[in-house]
């Protein structure tokens, strides 16, 4: 893969090549046997190495205490798993689960082959007590026992690549990362691994189940997925995009409780929620993208930890992550990829690295010093295998210590539309002085109990932090904002 799509661009990571047989195995779930694209072992393996790529991706949440807590209530619910039943297949039984508290601020939980399980600071900061969260991590390390991301690579065609890892819950950036993703790559048809509505329905039952059998009121899970509905309904869509194949938040809202009453006619008693120690576990917890992680105001995305601004163009819009930050413009056909180059230590080095990859035919190169800062460009182009032609525009800079590469291409055929903006990007690229973007602190938490009733909205200070709405509040506490909140109890209030 060409250095310059390392970085991938949506919630899903890592790409692998699909499997040349299908392998017939007993399911540890059912106990029947079924097909599926990879062996147990290579499921472990798959998992262990996209796990060090979906760090590096998003960032673990740095929250020891909450980390350590996740892990204990996964570790619970794997003890009455089918990962530890008597009549569990011994290659299953006793396997290694990681779980993991992401830094992203999205409202996500997923999970990949062979016990690696993601949840996001963003979910975390959704939920309202233990039992929700239990659900979740049932319902994610259901996907695993049932093995249905190895289901779904059988079903796929061979030769094709696959992305093993797709979200469960949550909201994604709204764009189209296969036409982004394909734009950047022709070395083969990338083609997301989605769940089925069945699988879905399947990691539901086996949530409440494993929440059940633990004693934990398992009907609670319905009230995140009313949340994960108001989410929805807030951004104006029905269902995020990337969720189409999964069943409506509204009908797992309905269903989760009937699945929990299921089980509490089998006599399983579900009385543990939890509220207050959950809570008092994520008070503080970071709320929204952390800026001092670089955002995006008025044009110009600044980054206080690293003390640099770039100008954004005009109609493209910022993603940010922990490995790169990506400028995409609305059609999706330019796009600006900026990260640090740590291989290289100066910036000819760093474009010479990439202009030196094999496919890549170099126009022109020299130096520039845009702002004073030592640098380099360079213009290339790469031709893909459908035959179509990217004209890539790179230029890397030494600043503070470290050598930064912007890297914007788009078709040849569109390059001279886009060249001005490509350039502008890099030419604008500045130390950062002012002492109010230096000093910004991320949006927190707080948790606080109400000394009288009061409706929600009540609550509310009357500044909060830009870019939150008193509803988002609200669905962050699972209350509606005229909602009658009685003296004593505990809700989450965001502070700056």
């Amino acid at each position: 893969m060409n250095s310059f799509i390392k970085t991938t661009i949506l919630v899903v990571i890592t790409a692998l090549v699909l499997p040349s047989c299908v392998s017939i195995q007993t399911s540890p779930v059912s106990g029947n046997k079924r097909a599926y694209g990879y062996s147990w072992e290579q499921e472990l393996q798959l998992g262990k190495e996209a796990d060090a790529e979906i760090i590096a991706q998003y960032g673990l949440y740095d929250d020891e205490e909450l980390a350590n807590y996740v892990t204990k209530l996964g570790n619970e619910l794997l003890e009455v798993s089918h990962f530890s039943r008597e009549d569990t297949p011994n290659e299953y039984k006793n396997t290694d689960f990681t779980f993991r508290v992401l830094g992203s601020p999205v409202v996500n939980a997923f999970a990949l082959p062979g016990g690696y399980v993601y949840v996001t600071r963003g979910l975390m900061a959704h939920l309202e007590n233990e039992a929700q969260l239990m659900v979740v991590l049932g319902h994610e390390i259901g996907h695993v026992a049932a093995r249905h991301a190895s289901q779904r690579a059988a079903e796929q065609q061979f030769g094709q690549l696959a992305i093993i890892g797709g979200a469960v819950l949550g909201e994604s950036i709204g764009l189209d990362g296969g036409n982004i993703l394909q734009l950047s790559s022709q070395t083969a048809q990338l083609l997301f691994l989605s769940y089925s509505r069945d699988d879905e329905r399947e990691s539901d039952q086996l949530g409440v189940e494993y929440s059940a059998m633990k004693g934990y009121k398992a009907a609670e899970g319905g009230e995140f997925f009313t949340s994960l509905k108001r989410i929805s309904e807030k951004s104006g869509q029905s269902i995020p995009s990337h969720l189409s194949s999964h069943p409506d938040p509204g009908e797992r809202e309905k269903n989760i409780p009937e699945l929990a009453a299921e089980w509490a006619q089998k006599g399983y008693e579900q009385t543990i929620v939890d509220n207050e120690e959950y809570l008092n576990m994520i008070d503080n917890i970071m709320y929204g993208p952390n800026p001092r992680e670089g955002f995006e105001r008025n044009g110009i995305f600044y980054h206080p930890d690293l003390k640099f601004q770039f100008p954004v163009p005009a109609g493209f819009s910022v993603i940010n992550q922990a490995s790169a930050v990506i400028l995409v413009n609305e059609s999706q056909d330019a796009i600006v990829q900026f990260s640090i180059d740590n291989e290289n230590s100066t910036p000819e080095a760093s474009v010479k690295a990439f202009l030196n990859q094999e496919g890549v035919n170099t126009t022109k190169q020299s130096s520039t010093n845009p702002n004073g800062l030592n640098g380099y460009e360079a213009e290339a182009n790469l031709q893909q295998e459908d035959g179509t032609s990217l004209t890539i525009d790179i230029t890397a800079l030494s600043y503070n210590g470290n050598i930064y590469r912007f890297l914007s291409y788009t078709t040849s055929q569109q390059f001279g539309e886009y060249e001005k903006q490509f350039a502008a990007v890099p030419d604008g690229f500045d130390r950062l002085t002012d002492s109010s973007i230096l000093n910004i602190k991320p949006v927190r938490l707080e948790l606080v109990k109400t000394t009288r009733s009061g409706s929600f909205s009540s609550f509310l200070p009357s500044n909060l932090p830009m870019n939150i709405e008193p509803l988002d509040i609200a669905i962050i506490n699972q209350v509606q904002l005229d909602q009658n909140i009685s003296a004593g109890s505990w809700i989450k209030i965001p502070k700056q």
